[in-house]
């Protein structure tokens, strides 16, 4: 029962989806199903947004490693998964040097093929984060 039911101050209750009276709805559980999803996932991304730092509060460590072979990688740690979007930042730095890496987020680091430190501390300065070697 609702809580002015019967008074001048009752407003029914309407569907999220089509706007109509909940009594007169013609939404399908399947699409009610699915737009309850979609809230879900909003909601979800928008905490993420919500929970993310400035890159002017952050400080990125860049080093350089050597791997088995001689080969060298490109280590940035400092930042975590919850304050930024690291698969979208690794896609950057990939881009502006022109190499592989990949995103460890359990150990919030990032790792591009090669010796790319100056690269990628001239990106990471232009996009504003503070950077240490």
């Amino acid at each position: 029962m609702r809580l002015f039911a019967g008074t001048q101050f009752d407003i029914p209750p309407k569907c999220d989806d089509c706007g109509q009276l909940e009594s007169e709805c013609v939404c399908t559980p399947a699409e009610k199903a699915a737009s309850a999803a979609r809230r879900e996932a909003a909601a979800v991304e928008e905490a993420r947004e919500a929970a993310r730092l400035p890159p002017d509060k952050q400080t990125a460590v860049i080093k350089i490693e050597k791997r088995k072979g001689g080969r060298k990688a490109t280590v940035i740690t400092g930042l975590t998964d919850g304050a930024n979007d690291l698969p979208a930042l690794l896609k950057r730095l990939q881009a502006d040097c022109g190499s592989g890496g990949t995103v460890k987020p359990k150990e919030n680091l990032l790792e591009i093929q090669g010796d790319h430190a100056a690269r990628v501390r001239q990106t990471l300065t232009a996009i504003g984060y503070k950077v240490k070697s």
